[in-house]
């Protein structure tokens, strides 16, 4: 179940919020879903330089807010707020609505983003960099980030080969079946000159112990970090100080260390 369902379905009201939050009766909620999707798609094409990560939609009656999850968010601003202003009337005109909402959150760290780090390697790969040297950048950066563990999947004509394969790159762990692990899961696309390029990208962020804010606009920073086991602390080995004993750290290991190594040593 875990290599087939999408992570991030898969952890929805466990860990995950809906990154679209409004109430839709049988009449309008297919109206809805679909106005959902092109403001989405629109805005992916409109900024497309502007490192979106997630856009996530709310409604109220008569209101739309659309918040937009960016590591540039200076880009999308634009100077003096023109660029937004811009933006929202493009999005009253693609919807029908008078009040339109855009909020724009930062991301403080892209590289534990997983649509942040699969769209940079796709650009890399587009700018004919090779896929490999593209791939473990960014599974680096990522780690050094902090993250636990990263997994990216390639398929495509790889390289301009005249066969298509698959290539399968991974570094620490990614649990797909725990539901407690925070792991971000995103699918893009690299347009090459030889075709399109999928790249899959998972990113696991530890493991979620406290309760969770399902709020999708929740952004916890270094806050969000402490309900997490993030296998670096103490606490993913309760009893920390003894594997110190197993190796020679302790008493134990002191005294077989004088009697053999520092007895031979001295003489």
């Amino acid at each position: 179940m875990g290599q087939k369902a999408n992570p991030i379905g898969n952890r929805l009201g466990i860990i995950r919020g809906w990154d679209s939050n409004w109430y839709g009766s049988k009449k309008d909620y297919s109206t809805k879903l679909i106005e959902d999707h092109k403001i989405r798609t629109y805005l992916s094409a409109r900024i497309n330089k502007g490192g979106i990560a997630k856009i996530v939609i709310e409604r109220t009656l008569g209101k739309l807010i659309v918040t937009i999850h960016t590591s540039k968010p200076g880009i999308i601003i634009g100077k003096g707020g023109n660029e937004v202003d811009r933006i929202k009337e493009e999005l009253k005109k693609l919807t029908g609505k008078e009040d339109v909402q855009i909020n724009i959150l930062e991301i403080r760290r892209p590289e534990l983003d997983a649509t942040i780090v699969g769209d940079t390697i796709a650009k890399q790969i587009e700018n004919r960099i090779n896929f490999k040297r593209a791939t473990k950048m960014a599974i680096a950066s990522t780690l050094r980030m902090g993250a636990e563990g990263i997994k990216v999947k390639l398929s495509g004509r790889l390289g301009g080969s005249e066969i298509a394969r698959s290539e399968e790159f991974k570094q620490g762990r990614t649990p797909l079946h725990t539901f407690r692990m925070d792991i971000d899961y995103a699918n893009v696309f690299a347009q090459t000159v030889y075709g399109k390029i999928g790249i899959k990208v998972w990113i696991c962020k530890g493991e979620v112990l406290g309760k969770r804010e399902l709020n999708p606009n929740f952004v916890g920073g270094k806050n969000d970090m402490s309900d997490r086991r993030d296998g670096r602390g103490d606490d993913r080995r309760p009893g920390g100080d003894r594997r110190d004993d197993r190796r020679g750290g302790g008493d134990r290991g002191g005294r077989g260390g004088d009697n053999r190594g520092g007895g031979r040593g001295r003489n």
